[in-house]
């Protein structure tokens, strides 16, 4: 099948990787004029004028970052089949839209007000009581478009930082550690769920992911699984889905979803039976789903702004390296690196040996970090 993918940085380029042994091929359709695939047919299309020779090239789209004009897959959509629809694009790019769909199907979210001025940023850190956590209401990822108010007097400046129009305002969730469960939904309705991943961000921008996240409670386990089969038949969705979570006292809290592969999700390529970009192209071509098994446990190391020691790394006999063919950039991610253990124990022991390698890369800590620590964790976890 020819798969059409909007975008064409390093999820497409995972997803052309894993479904190229699968007899498809892929063109890529990129808006931004610098395109990082590095493979595949790619069309520069900065002006939309070649979207008709794309389509031509073609029998069914999806994308790989949700920062793309709707307009554009909903004219897609009109003459082949998109996947995921527009319409999980067109919330997924609006933060009100996503939390209002939140509450409307149940899901807990933080507690939110919108602001469209300083001064109703102020007012809306009054009535939800500091900390909150402003973002900007379109187009924030990594930590961007984001500011953290300790007061309702740094409105102002938060304002003026951030540089948006309209933000949403969300009371501060006390949490013990950040979730993402990812699913896969088949044009046949059938649903498979990846165990859940704990992940570790440091200045904004994910670090690592512990996946299966460790001691995870059936509750909340099965509290999961509900929310994402309720987005993803709400949505008529097709292809994987990624929800974040925050894990709190009270259960689990939705933070935001993605209508896409996930960088939480990069441990899957050797720590699944069948990988999240795997499933997707299976998804969104019509075929039966994967396994999503674990095979042992994992750890996705994240490659930010430098390279750092790569021939180390691929000396590590249970490290497996993904490079994106990227120049170095201070917050660029360039490559990461899946790490497979048998126990916990070893886990931790392996992760911290391959982030000595990775300039800038913040000390392995996590709730699994933790619970060897006291004692609270079971070292010898096998699956």
């Amino acid at each position: 099948m020819r798969i059409g993918v909007l975008g064409a940085g390093q999820l497409g380029r995972m997803l052309a990787l894993a479904g190229y042994p699968l007899a498809n091929t892929f063109v890529f359709y990129d808006l931004s004029g610098s395109p990082s695939v590095g493979l595949g047919e790619i069309i520069i299309d900065r002006e939309q004028i070649y979207l008709d020779d794309f389509l031509s090239r073609v029998d069914r789209v999806t994308y790989e970052f949700e920062h793309l004009p709707v307009a554009v897959a909903e004219r897609i959509a009109a003459v082949k089949p998109v996947h995921p629809t527009p319409r999980s694009l067109q919330i997924c790019q609006n933060r009100e839209a996503e939390k209002t769909l939140f509450g409307e199907l149940g899901i807990p979210t933080p507690e939110w007000r919108m602001a469209e001025s300083a001064d109703s940023l102020r007012a809306a850190a009054e009535s939800l009581g500091c900390p909150v956590v402003a973002k900007s209401n379109t187009e924030g990822y990594d930590g961007k478009g984001q500011a953290v108010l300790r007061s309702p007097e740094e409105a102002i400046q938060a304002w003026a930082n951030i540089g948006h129009k309209r933000l949403m305002v969300e009371k501060f969730v006390e949490f013990s550690r950040e979730l993402s469960v990812i699913a896969v939904r088949g044009e046949d309705g059938q649903v498979a769920v990846y165990p859940m991943a704990e992940n570790v961000h440091h200045e904004g921008i994910l670090r690592y992911s512990i996946a299966p996240a460790p001691g995870l409670s059936p509750d909340i386990t099965a509290e999961a699984k509900r929310y994402i089969h309720t987005l993803l038949n709400e949505l008529n969705y097709v292809g994987v889905l990624t929800l974040e979570l925050f894990d709190t006292a009270e259960g689990l809290v939705a933070n935001e979803m993605a209508p896409r592969v996930h960088n939480s999700g990069h441990w899957t390529i050797e720590g699944a039976v069948t990988s999240q970009f795997e499933n997707h192209i299976r998804a969104v071509s019509g075929q039966p789903l994967g396994d999503t098994s674990p095979r042992g446990v994992s750890c996705m190391v994240n490659i930010i702004g430098e390279h750092g020691q790569t021939r180390r790394i691929l000396e590590l006999p249970y490290a497996h390296l993904h490079l994106y063919g990227k120049a170095e950039r201070p917050g660029r991610k360039l490559g990461h690196v899946n790490i497979l253990a048998d126990n916990y124990e070893e886990l931790v022991w392996r992760v911290r040996n391959c982030a000595e390698f990775l300039p800038g890369s913040p000390e392995f800590s996590s709730s699994l970090t933790q619970g060897l620590k006291s004692g609270m964790a079971d070292p010898t976890y096998r699956l």
